[in-house]
């Protein structure tokens, strides 16, 4: 009977150091975050959002093939290289790995600890110590075979807040990913447009200048008639040099332009030389809903990714309130243990042992009270810079909206002066069939419809940069189902304490 009661005394000893341990963490502990809150308050799109352009409503705008109705394959198959080639787009992707390995290691947190050792130390074992003779005084090895476990017991939610700090950093990557994914595309599409007004405005300006030649030799036959005088000349000299300079100017931004656009892909300046001239074609109606649903903001992944910084902010502050309370790990070893290796696989050489370690924190030196502060600092400037970021956004929305606006104003206003220009050459051809004019008036009236052309083609792509600009200011068509609701907090923004943390007098 003496041996059964040695053998499971032990228990009850387990069961008295847990109910030890569980009467220490209930205490309310010596340090306490009383005082150390945040007054930031979270705006939400609802606040900011009070213009007409907006609409609660659901919807989604632009389509996903945004590109393709603006440039075709062209523009679509540059946009497709740069998101695959761009290096940024590729340290993107590094840091959303990183993010996921990181919630790997929080995850193993939460999990039991096992590990096994084995270790052996050849030594003299001293005379006057534990050893007993015949060993004392003698050389031998000291072994040790045993597997070690540890659990922290979670009390206090610690290892479920690091994960959602953890998923809240890998969705800040994710999102961020996207919103560089977003730059890029809009700055390659801004480029490609760009590539086309310049080789446009180049045909127009040499149109111009060959009927600019062709008045030229015109005035020379007059003045040599006596018609006009040679100050005639040197004004069709200058709007010679004029345009001829135009010209060059043309063709230094296309090439300057294809340089930026190998740039924005990843490539090296000779493949901006490669990429084709566009052929643009006026895209179909690309323009947005007089009525925007509100909740196209929240879709921008640079909104969103802020949103997971307010959201990992709380995480963090739920973290370091914490750290404020005891900390319990129970730990535990079997094995075997031996003086020389002859005995250590017998049965009498077996070890265990089972027992909680447990931390208080009970004078820190206001460590755990200042980095609390510092963490509700930080809640407070993802807050604010969320808010900044919200409105950013809308602003940016509302100007391209503007923008689009005065365009479509300036077009009409510019269709009604081209039509003016072309019936203006009509009636110019028309006098010159019926012999009643000659062909200058007729050249002249070329000209002019070729000044405002060139004046139509700068408005519509204007109008459509501003498309394009206003496409990046919706979030692309992003979609995140996964956004934190920016109406609703885990944690209240002027006390922070999470539910399972009980609070400290």
């Amino acid at each position: 009977m003496k041996s059964i009661s040695k053998k499971h005394n032990g228990t009850p000893r387990l069961f008295r150091r847990l109910m030890v341990a569980s009467a220490v963490t209930m205490l309310s502990a010596c340090v306490s975050y009383n005082g150390i809150q945040s007054q930031a308050q979270l705006k939400t799109i609802g606040d900011q959002a009070n213009s007409g352009i907006f609409a609660n409503q659901h919807g989604q705008w632009p389509t996903a093939d945004w590109a393709q109705q603006i440039g075709g394959s062209d523009l679509q198959a540059l946009i497709q290289a740069g998101l695959r080639d761009n290096p940024s787009l590729q340290a993107a992707a590094a840091r959303i790995q990183a993010a996921q390995a990181a919630t790997g290691i929080t995850k193993a947190n939460t999990l039991p600890s096992v590990n096994g050792s084995y270790s052996t130390t050849y030594q003299r074992f001293t005379e006057h110590g534990l050893v007993p003779p015949p060993l004392a005084g003698t050389y031998d090895t000291d072994n040790q075979l045993a597997l070690s476990a540890s659990y922290e017991l979670d009390f206090w939610g610690k290892h479920r807040t690091e994960m959602r700090a953890a998923l809240s950093q890998e969705k800040i990557a994710e999102a961020e990913q996207q919103s560089a994914r977003l730059m890029l595309g809009n700055a390659i599409a801004r480029s490609w447009v760009q590539l086309v007004r310049d080789y446009q405005q180049l045909a127009i300006s040499e149109q111009q200048l060959a009927i600019r030649e062709k008045l030229d030799v015109l005035t020379s036959q007059r003045v040599k008639a006596g018609l006009d005088t040679k100050s005639e000349i040197q004004q069709s000299l200058i709007q010679i040099s004029n345009l001829k300079n135009e010209i060059s100017n043309w063709k230094e931004n296309i090439v300057l332009t294809r340089n930026q656009l190998a740039a924005l892909i990843g490539a090296d300046p000779e493949r901006g030389q490669q990429i084709p001239v566009p052929q643009y074609q006026p895209p179909g109606d690309i323009t947005a809903p007089a009525s925007l649903p509100l909740e196209l903001i929240s879709r921008r992944p640079d909104i969103t990714a802020a949103r997971w910084r307010v959201e990992a902010g709380q995480s963090d502050i739920e973290l370091s309130k914490i750290q404020f309370y005891p900390n319990v790990n129970i730990s535990g070893f079997i094995g075997l243990s031996s003086l020389g290796l002859d005995h250590l696989l017998q049965s009498g050489s077996m070890i265990n042992g089972i027992g909680p370690a447990i931390h208080l924190p009970v004078f820190e030196g206001g460590r755990l009270r200042s980095e609390l502060k510092t963490r509700v600092a930080g809640y407070d400037v993802a807050v604010a810079t969320y808010n900044q970021s919200l409105t950013d956004a809308l602003h940016e929305v509302a100007d391209q909206i503007q923008i689009i606006q005065a365009c479509n104003e300036q077009s009409k206003q510019q269709q009604q002066a081209e039509q003016a220009a072309r019936t203006a050459l009509k009636l110019a051809q028309q006098r010159q069939q019926a012999g009643t004019a000659n062909v200058l008036p007729v050249l002249m009236a070329e000209s002019a419809l070729l000044s405002q052309q060139k004046l139509s083609l700068d408005i519509h792509l204007r109008h459509i940069d501003s498309q394009i600009n206003l496409i990046k200011a919706l979030g692309g068509g992003y979609d995140s189902h996964t956004v934190p609701d920016s109406s609703t907090s885990r944690l209240t923004t002027k006390n922070h304490s999470a539910s399972n943390i009980p609070e400290v007098a």
